[in-house]
């Protein structure tokens, strides 16, 4: 007889499911521990049984380790380009002008993982070498960097959403963390040569791939969420 309880709709199952999404963050300091090939390829393969029109598949991922990684973290530091200078001339991921409730919601994560790291509101240099370590994907074993083909539609950037976030979560199935990071974006310049990137490609962004850091402080921390009341709207 087949066990019910780890049947999709169970209780079980169902904790598994939420868990699985509900416990994902984005972790900002990861352990030396390597990542194996092969667990590399299963999180990659599953991830793209994620939907996309008309089977279109539209992802691209490269897998970076080793002095490859060292590589495109030299790239970036060594560019000179601060990264409030950097021009986001690929895509834009945020608008010109914040505005409520988004304005509100960046500001509290950005404070809240600054006081987590004793880091204060005038102290610029931390707070640059904090988003430096963005570009040595916070010490995770493993980088990925995201392309699409830019002569792709809205759409195909929707289905690319999709199978990234089944990279994040088909990770905790293995105890890996990750840390999805826009911050690559930019330089992508400086990338390009190091990648291979066909020029039609975009780079979209980077995933951090590794084991977390359960030490670190800037791993406790846990965004909020706006209730269902403030964006959903039920009609029947």
């Amino acid at each position: 007889m087949l066990d019910d309880s780890n049947r999709p709709g169970s209780a079980k199952y169902r904790a598994i499911v939420e868990e699985a999404i509900g416990g994902r963050k984005s972790v900002r300091a990861f352990l030396a521990d390597p990542v194996d090939e092969e667990t590399i390829r299963r999180i990659l393969d599953v991830a793209a049984r994620a939907p996309s029109g008309t089977n279109m598949q539209p992802w691209k991922v490269i897998v970076v380790t080793g002095k490859t990684k060292q590589a495109v973290t030299d790239a970036v530091l060594n560019s000179g380009i601060r990264p409030e200078k950097a021009e986001w001339d690929e895509y834009k991921y945020y608008p010109d002008e914040f505005f409520e409730p988004y304005l509100t919601r960046r500001r509290t994560v950005g404070w809240a993982l600054y006081n987590l790291l004793g880091i204060g509101r005038r102290d610029v240099d931390r707070m640059r070498a904090q988003h430096d370590r963005n570009f040595s994907f916070f010490d995770a074993p493993v980088g990925m960097l995201v392309c699409i083909d830019r002569r792709l539609q809205v759409g195909s950037w929707l289905d690319l959403g999709m199978f990234l976030e089944n990279i994040l979560i088909a990770a905790r199935g293995h105890g890996l963390s990750t840390c999805p990071q826009a911050a690559f974006a930019p330089y992508h310049r400086q990338l390009r040569p190091i990648l291979g990137m066909a020029d039609e490609d975009v780079l979209v962004c980077g995933v951090a791939l590794g084991y977390e850091d359960e030490t670190k402080p800037e791993n406790s921390l846990r965004t909020e969420r706006a209730p269902l009341e403030e964006w959903v709207t039920f009609k029947g």
